[in-house]
């Protein structure tokens, strides 16, 4: 079997990811014989107890064949899955990648080869079809693509993709290539292998030529993910928009970034047209296919009303969906000072331009030291230039202050705990400055 490689889309100096079976030890071969300058790294992810450090030494001997650097490491792959609430599968693919952008930035390494080949592209069409996924699931794998893991990007290409099980296996055989098999390959709990080992079989059967129809079926749908992309990246412009903080502090504050969608022009967009659209513009935001559905249903809720990915929240707020962040930006950190009584008046001409951020207290009636905390439900204040007290969440609900902002709020309390500023909104009627009062302090507050 003459396999060769396409080497007008290989770039020089590559880190192969090499764990010792058969796909990446042809790949090795291929790319030797391409004459490109290249390194070989290994990971050793410790779940398979003796044969792990079996694969670890044969890869290392391989590189040393090939006169070629060689990197490896060692992973707690368990531990690390069960400590970020991954699958092994999920928790391996951060780790081995985490590694190799590492090992890219240190050594100057172009990319990333990995041994993937057609039969793969086509169990992972299968795989993302049977649980469902949308048309971007169905592109197979792609021969190259860019990778982001713990803030380190890598380009990781995929040489082998015209190639076939069969082929690889008959290189293999041609050139004599000494191989390490992993015995979990053909044991039928994962669902990848009952595809390879069970269903493709059977399809195969009854389609002799499904590998090449499937592979051309798989550059179609990319074509066509492509057009739908466009489409998509086009409606995003239009419906998609940054969202101005009614809180003066959380605007331009990188934690918060919140967008918004005006719900009559995205129902105006979507009229007559799936949920699916509206899936693909909160993709982004870590949103799944069953969530985007079932905020579709409900875009004529009440105000308040929210949808939650593992790292935004989506508010119906006012005929309009508010998408931000869930983390939750610093505690604000204040500055107090004494105002002399002679610079008094200057000074509440300068708060006023303060984006209100600055407030001026009559230290006659507060009692130090202060403290900044979150506001909690059943918080009462004396919103300035009024005599009854409210309760802090009618005041912000009155402010339509929407729910995503409200958990930024925080209250500047004196000694007894006592709201003197809901900070960046209203301070308390308690720290109105009067000519009457001996002692003024301004108090500034900013974000650590």
């Amino acid at each position: 079997m003459n396999l060769k490689l396409k080497t007008e889309n290989l770039k020089q100096k590559l880190l192969l990811a090499v764990s010792g079976g058969r796909d990446s030890v042809a790949m090795t071969d291929l790319v030797h014989r391409a004459g490109i300058t290249f390194a070989i790294a290994h990971c050793n992810f410790n779940l398979r107890p003796g044969d792990c450090d079996r694969d670890q030494l044969f890869v290392q001997r391989l590189a040393q064949s090939y006169n070629v650097p060689f990197f490896t490491t060692s992973f707690d792959t368990q531990a690390f899955a069960a400590s970020n609430g991954l699958s092994i599968e999920d928790a391996a693919r951060q780790l081995r990648y985490g590694y190799f952008a590492e090992l890219c930035q240190q050594h100057g390494y172009s990319c990333v080869a990995t041994a993937h080949h057609r039969d793969d592209s086509i169990e992972t069409f299968f795989l993302n079809l049977f649980r469902g996924t949308g048309i971007s699931g169905l592109h197979g794998i792609r021969p190259s693509s860019v990778i982001t893991i713990n803030g380190l990007q890598v380009e990781v290409i995929r040489p082998l993709l015209d190639f076939s099980r069969a082929d690889i296996d008959a290189y293999i055989q041609e050139r004599g290539l000494g191989y390490v098999e992993d015995h979990t390959n053909y044991e039928l709990d994962a669902r990848r292998n009952r595809i390879r080992h069970q269903l493709m079989p059977l399809l195969r059967e009854l389609y002799p030529s499904i590998d090449t129809t499937m592979q051309a079926n798989i550059e179609r749908l990319h074509d066509t993910e492509l057009i739908f992309k466009a489409y998509i990246d086009e409606l995003r412009s239009r419906l998609v928009c940054p969202y101005v903080p009614v809180l003066p502090m959380l605007r331009g504050n990188n934690v918060f970034g919140a967008v918004e969608i005006d719900v009559c022009r995205l129902e105006e967009n979507l009229k007559h047209k799936t949920p699916s659209l509206l899936f693909e513009l909160l993709r982004p935001y870590g949103f799944n296919a069953a969530v985007s559905a079932d905020l579709f249903r409900s875009l004529d809720a009440q105000s308040g009303t929210q949808f939650h990915s593992p790292t935004h929240t989506a508010e119906l707020h006012r005929g309009r969906i508010i998408i931000a962040p869930k983390a939750v930006s610093p505690t604000p950190s204040i500055m107090v000072e004494s105002v002399p009584a002679d610079i008094v008046q200057s000074e509440i001409a300068a708060v006023k331009q303060s984006n209100n951020q600055t407030i001026l207290i009559n230290a006659d009636n507060v009692r130090q030291p202060f403290k900044v905390r979150p506001w909690h439900d059943g918080d009462r204040f004396r919103p300035f230039g009024m005599k009854g007290a409210r309760l802090v969440s009618d005041f912000l609900k009155d402010l339509g202050l929407p729910l995503v902002e409200r958990r930024h709020v925080y209250l500047l309390v004196d000694s007894d705990d006592t709201p003197l500023w809901v900070i960046g909104l209203r301070a308390d009627d308690r720290t109105r400055v009067t000519h009457s009062c001996s002692s003024v302090l301004k108090i500034s507050c900013q974000l650590i």
